[in-house]
């Protein structure tokens, strides 16, 4: 049992997949990060856009 213990504690199979996994799940993170962030701007400035457009047309 304790050979089988130790033999677990050294086996390093799979760990490339779990640094993977981390790495994409960073990478995702960021960028919804980035898309909501210009979401948020490029709201902001369309409504700026529409205000000075409905501002200057004649009725």
């Amino acid at each position: 049992m304790t050979h089988f213990f130790c033999t677990f504690l050294r086996d390093d199979d799979g760990a490339v997949t779990v640094d993977w996994v981390v790495l994409t799940a960073a990478i995702v993170g960021l960028g919804l990060m980035v898309i909501i962030g210009i979401t948020a701007s490029l709201q902001s400035r369309t409504d700026h856009i529409t205000t000075t457009i409905v501002a200057t047309v004649p009725n």
